[in-house]
């Protein structure tokens, strides 16, 4: 079956986050996606609408089944039941876990530039972050072990919070990665929160790995955070999931998602992830192969239009990172005068942490011609910034 991304869909006016915007102007910042999720998805969503009674819910052997065997059938890796626990979404998963798992003051370690929002749930909840920067040769980054192990070893250093994908840099750990990174972890007594929602994002052909698949170190001492809506386009749906192997830490995590009350549906939080595992398959990879074709050409046009600017190879998610450490500027400011004098309107590293501050990150899932748009802009943007530093 073919599915049509090259469609616009006009999203203004229907309570958009990233489309609240002036007229003119050209979101191509937080990360949701401007295409129509899977039409079976709407077909099952429909049909749920059709039947008209929305009251409370449960969590039907259906929805376990769902992430059951999609993490079987697409990763390799086969979860139990047991392990799993329904929540409205990763970052109020996330939330819950800091409280529940650190006492205030505790240190939780991420690894910079990374997901701004893991800051806000670390600080809101009386902790402080602890920055431990991947390394970075100007081209790709990897993890700085010496200085993980480092902060890892603080006795205040008690959760660590790893994005597997890593957004926004793209990167997809290896298998090797993720074993250090557990075999530290335990080693230092800091429980690890993987948060995986960019995983079937991955590049045509490549397949990320989970951590709790790696080791036993890995399995035992884990908390996973996985869920459709980034994949599928249907983060307003609240649906999401946590995998914990370890039944003494399940517990406190269902203990926490309750406590706060995030652990209940609405009514179409179910029928859409079991839709999306179980039958959105050939849409998923189609969009894969689309999103794609976007990153190769903005790494062509980059080169070609743009040489001040360099992009870090993305194995993962829709969004590219983009290097304007030649510009000699702060990324905020050059985000400003792109925004102000062309309308596009990109996310600026400064809030990613670690060297963030001297990138742009850009959200390719959208039409094709959007991203001729996009890039258009982009280039009088960087144009436009230069020739204001240079008066």
């Amino acid at each position: 079956m073919a599915y049509d991304f090259d469609q616009i869909v006009d999203r203004r006016g229907t309570g958009s986050l990233k489309w609240d915007v002036a007229e003119g102007e050209l979101p191509m910042w937080v990360a949701d996606m401007d295409f129509q999720t899977a039409p079976e998805i709407r077909q099952a969503l429909a049909e749920r609408l059709q039947h008209g009674v929305f009251g409370y819910g449960i969590i039907p052997d259906e929805w376990y089944e769902a992430y059951i065997g999609w993490w079987k059938e697409r990763h390799g890796f086969t979860m139990e039941k047991d392990w799993l626990i329904f929540c409205t979404g990763v970052v109020p998963a996330i939330s819950s876990m800091v409280r529940k798992l650190t006492t205030p003051a505790e240190k939780v370690l991420i690894q910079t530039p990374v997901y701004n929002i893991f800051f806000n749930s670390i600080y809101n909840n009386g902790c402080n972050v602890l920055q431990s920067p991947l390394a970075y040769n100007g081209k790709e980054y990897a993890i700085d072990f010496e200085d993980l192990e480092a902060k890892l070893a603080d006795p205040q250093t008690t959760l660590m919070i790893l994005c597997n994908p890593h957004n926004p840099v793209g990167k997809i750990w290896d298998r090797e990665t993720l074993a250090r990174i557990g075999t530290l972890c335990q080693k230092h007594h800091v429980i690890v929160i993987s948060d995986e929602i960019h995983c079937d994002l991955t590049e045509p052909g490549k397949s990320y790995i989970p951590f709790a698949s790696v080791s036993e170190a890995c399995r035992n001492n884990s908390i996973t955070c996985i869920a459709p809506t980034k994949a599928f386009n249907m983060a307003g749906m609240q649906t999401a999931a946590v995998s914990v192997p370890n039944p003494v830490l399940r517990h406190k995590v269902w203990r926490g998602l309750n406590t706060d009350e995030i652990a209940e549906p609405n009514a179409f939080a179910v029928p859409a992830a079991v839709a999306a595992f179980t039958k959105g398959g050939a849409w998923l990879d189609a969009l894969r192969a689309y999103v794609q074709q976007s990153k190769e050409r903005v790494v062509q046009f980059v080169a070609q239009e743009l040489p001040q600017l360099s992009v870090v190879p993305s194995e993962a998610t829709y969004l590219l990172w983009l290097d304007c450490g030649k510009l000699g500027g702060d990324g905020a400011e050059i985000a400003q005068v792109i925004r102000r004098e062309t309308g596009l309107y990109l996310s600026d590293g400064d809030q990613y942490g670690g060297n963030g501050n001297q990138f742009l990150r850009m959200n390719l899932a959208c039409p094709h011609s959007v991203v001729e748009d996009g890039l258009r802009r982009l280039k009088a943007g960087i144009l436009a910034y230069q020739a204001q530093k240079n008066v």
